[in-house]
């Protein structure tokens, strides 16, 4: 079986980082079921496509089941199925999840992707084929094909050849290929348990919840096994339910969950608070101040004179005024205390004057085409004197016993950087706008992947 995927985002060739793997080599993959080959049949600055091909043994098929006719009779080693997709996550395993570690702002940038997949069988028809993609937005040419070309008479099979265009993210594409291959083919070649529900709310995460489909596509995915399709109906359900607000409190309380054992968010307000009285900024605004953990710390201690918290979420500022309200401090402390509703990403006066600016965990929520207009809003216009800045380590995450392989720490996410990805960015950002920069470890050092969670701290340099 066949994937093609090209595009004529200029350099073309970035498809080749985004994929991890480089246009003038063929690479190639054991599987448990066969060989998997990536290639590039077309690569230059105007297209690039890259293959993947997938080459299913019949032997290890039937291997140990004994006679069956399905060993003589089966077009399992000919067309896309759950092998592709399972040949997907771990040859694209990387790109799947959204990263790339040479061009991070890419893989968040939508592009203009064709996928072709050769040959697909759709149980349901063109129809139901089309109804599956044409509502994430791509457009769909499907070409049918013939039960015997010598016996047209015969009439048209379920085999299709799809191609599908869009402008989206590459990790959208293989997440949308990954669940719905399987669908199309309403058959897996695996046993599907528990597991497998969790796979399909990751894989279909901002998508399935809202697809007018998501019955019949979780139905389908799950192997019509009626507990299973219960279970990731109602998450889903309760997903699509959530305000926006209520669903971010409910995936921070996710995050907290995951990073809960290692008392982490308690060690990232410590080192902020160490480095805010380090650098004597006794008038702090914390931008995306969320539920006020940091602004609690900061009112109960003296030291600070004017603490400003802020967040685009009116229903997070609620709950941090009930939370600080639980203090019961002298009436005259309440003075140094403000709480606005505002956006990141937009020039706010009310953000200038300040000795310091905290953004803790803020920036991986933005999407990497916002993040410019963030630095512009925090470094050009507010432009405080100190700035701190913490966001997770992506390559901690391994770490996390109870985070699954590949997943982000928190729903909202729309990346995480490695150490190397974190300080290219910070130190491009202070050298712009005029800031120098120092870093630091957040929490318990692994030999190997470093701290889980790492601050810059910038520093405005004197004109």
């Amino acid at each position: 079986m066949l994937l093609t995927i090209s595009t004529t985002y200029q350099p073309a060739t970035d498809l080749g980082y985004l994929l991890h793997k480089h246009p003038d080599r063929c690479h190639s993959f054991s599987l448990s079921f066969g060989q998997a080959h990536v290639f590039y049949p077309e690569a230059n600055t105007q297209r690039c496509t890259a293959a993947l091909l997938l080459e299913v043994d019949p032997v290890k098929l039937v291997r140990g089941r004994g006679i069956k006719i399905e060993q003589y009779v089966s077009d399992r080693p000919y067309v896309a199925s759950s092998f592709l997709s399972v040949a997907i996550a771990q040859v694209f395993s990387t790109a799947l999840s959204g990263r790339c570690q040479d061009r991070p702002e890419l893989a968040q940038t939508p592009i203009p992707l064709v996928a072709r997949v050769s040959v697909i069988p759709c149980r349901g028809g063109e129809e139901f084929l089309r109804q599956l993609f044409e509502p994430l937005g791509y457009s769909v040419r499907a070409q049918g094909h013939l039960l015997d070309e010598n016996f047209p008479d015969w009439g048209h099979s379920q085999y299709y050849t799809v191609e599908l265009h869009h402008t989206l993210r590459l990790s959208d594409l293989l997440s949308h290929l990954y669940v719905l291959i399987p669908v199309l083919d309403d058959d897996k070649h695996y046993w599907v348990g528990d597991e497998e529900v969790e796979k399909l709310l990751r894989r279909g995460e901002g998508w399935l919840n809202k697809h007018p489909a998501r019955e019949q596509i979780t139905k389908r995915y799950l192997k019509r096994q009626s507990r299973l399709t219960r279970v990731a109906l109602a998450q889903l359900t309760e997903e699509d339910n959530l305000d926006p607000d209520r669903a971010q409190e409910k995936h921070a309380q996710e995050e907290a969950a995951v990073e809960k054992p290692l008392s982490l968010n308690q060690h990232r307000l410590n080192a902020v608070v160490v480095a805010l009285k380090h650098r004597a900024a006794k008038r702090v605004i914390d931008l995306g101040c969320g539920q006020g953990n940091l602004l609690k710390i900061l009112l109960k201690d003296s030291f600070f004179e004017q603490i400003t918290g802020v967040d685009v979420s009116y229903h997070s500022l609620e709950i941090a005024k009930e939370r600080l309200d639980r203090l019961r401090l002298p009436r005259n402390q309440w003075d140094r205390l403000q709480l606005i509703q505002g956006a990141l990403t937009y020039q706010d006066k009310r953000f200038n004057g300040y000795d310091a600016a905290t953004v803790i965990e803020v920036i991986e929520h933005l999407d990497l085409p916002r993040l410019e207009a963030f630095e512009r809003v925090l470094f050009e216009f507010a432009r405080p004197k100190n700035a701190i800045v913490t966001t997770p380590n992506i390559e901690y995450n391994v770490k996390f016993e109870n985070l699954p392989a590949g997943k982000l720490r928190h729903k909202d996410h729309r990346f995480e950087w490695t150490r190397q990805e974190f300080q290219t960015w910070a130190i491009r950002v202070a050298q712009r706008f005029g800031y120098s920069v120092e870093f630091q470890s957040i929490g318990e050092e692994d030999p190997e992947v470093g701290y889980p969670t790492q601050m810059g701290m910038f520093y405005q340099l004197a004109i």
